[in-house]
C-alpha cells in the first residue's frame, strides 16, 4: 500500500482518528488523537508507506459518518468501505461483526457459533482484539455471557458509551445489563 490519509474528528467519546487508503476505505480508526496509536493496530507489513492529513476544512466521507454515528445516525458507520487482512477465519469474523444489529450484541460465544465453530470462543474475541477499524468494524457490540462489556482496545467507558447510544439509552449512559462488572466470568 501506498498512500493513507488520516483525520481526527473531536466526538463525545473523545478524539477519534481515522487511517484511510486512497479508495477511502477504513484501514483503522480509535479513539485516539495518536496517529501512531491508530498506525499500531495495523501489522507492519499492511501500514502504508507514506501517511498524509486530511486538508483543514475538508473531511472524509468516513469522519463524516463518524459526526452523523454520534448525531444519532447510528447506521451511518454501515455504509463506509473497510480493507482488512488476516487470515480466512478472521475476515470471516469481521464480516460477521458488520452483520451485528446495533441495540442486539452478541456474546463472544455467539459469535464463535455464527463463524461455525461453537467453541472456539477464544478465536471469536481474538478476532474482535485484532479489529483495527474500530466502530465501522463494530466489535464493541460482542459481549460476555451474561452482559458483562469483556475487554476492547479503546476502554470499557468508550465500549459502554457505544452500547448506551446504540440501545437508545442516551450518551453516557448505559443499560442495566451492561453495568455488570468487566471481569464476570465468560
Amino acid at each position: 500500500m501506498s498512500t493513507a490519509t488520516i483525520q481526527t474528528v473531536d466526538t463525545p467519546d473523545g478524539a477519534f482518528t481515522l487511517l484511510a487508503d486512497d479508495e477511502g476505505r477504513v484501514l483503522a480508526s480509535g479513539w485516539t488523537d495518536d496517529a501512531d496509536r491508530v498506525l499500531g493496530r495495523l501489522r507492519a507489513a499492511d501500514r502504508p508507506a507514506t501517511v498524509r492529513l486530511v486538508p483543514v476544512g475538508q473531511t472524509t466521507d468516513a469522519a463524516a459518518a463518524v459526526a452523523a454515528y454520534y448525531e444519532g445516525e447510528i447506521g451511518a458507520i454501515d455504509g463506509i468501505p473497510v480493507s482488512q487482512r488476516g487470515t480466512t477465519m478472521q475476515l470471516s469474523g469481521w464480516k460477521a461483526l458488520r452483520r451485528i444489529a446495533p441495540s442486539r450484541p452478541l456474546t463472544y460465544s455467539e459469535l464463535a457459533a455464527e463463524l461455525g465453530s461453537p467453541n472456539a470462543v477464544r478465536a471469536a474475541a481474538s478476532i474482535c482484539a485484532r479489529n483495527a477499524p474500530a466502530l465501522f468494524v463494530p466489535c464493541h457490540r460482542v459481549l460476555r455471557t451474561g452482559g458483562a462489556l469483556g475487554g476492547f482496545a479503546w476502554g470499557l467507558e468508550v465500549k459502554q458509551s457505544l452500547l448506551a447510544r446504540e440501545s437508545g439509552v442516551g450518551p453516557g449512559a448505559a443499560p442495566n445489563s451492561l453495568l455488570r462488572s468487566a471481569n464476570s466470568q465468560v
